[in-house]
């Protein structure tokens, strides 16, 4: 293969990476919270929770979630775990929440539910791990959550 070939293909190559590079230059990664985690009322036996999460974007471009996938533990216990794919979009410089509603099933939570009846206690804590799937050439967005649940009904976030 000719020399001018090699210089070509060098080039190339050098100009897509770089094209690549530039397709995103000021993208920055959404900011995820947990805005609430409650027990919900349920028909059988096994406890239902509905999770919050406030989802801020910093970026010009609208935020079109494909799909959220996330586990939940609850002191120490990894109570449930799930996705979702009916996910609104999050204008750009635009902040919206979601809500995920989990159900556990009866056999993962048994342990947690003996402990809790073992030690009586005024909070339960939580952490909560989710991965938002933005699309496209945007990369995942990780969320690790540590906080409390007030047998009350509050929950309380750690700040790290």
């Amino acid at each position: 293969m000719p020399r001018y070939h090699w210089i070509l293909i060098l080039a190339s190559t050098v100009l897509m990476i770089a094209g690549c590079a530039t397709l995103h230059p000021d993208y920055e990664t959404p900011s995820v919270s947990v805005s609430a985690i409650r027990a919900l009322p349920s028909d059988s036996i096994a406890p239902r929770f509905e999770i919050g999460l406030h989802i801020i974007n910093p970026n010009r471009a609208a935020l079109k979630l494909q799909g959220i996938a996330y586990s939940l533990n609850l002191d120490g216990h990894k109570i449930l775990t799930g996705v979702a794919n009916n996910l609104p979009t999050i204008d750009g410089y635009g902040e919206g929440d979601v809500t995920l509603i989990a159900t556990t099933s009866l056999l993962s939570s048994m342990r947690f539910f003996a402990d809790l009846m073992n030690a009586q206690r005024d909070t339960i804590a939580y952490e909560l791990n989710a991965k938002l799937d933005l699309g496209g050439l945007r990369p995942n967005v990780h969320v690790g959550e540590k906080g409390e649940i007030s047998l009350s009904g509050q929950a309380r976030q750690q700040l790290p």
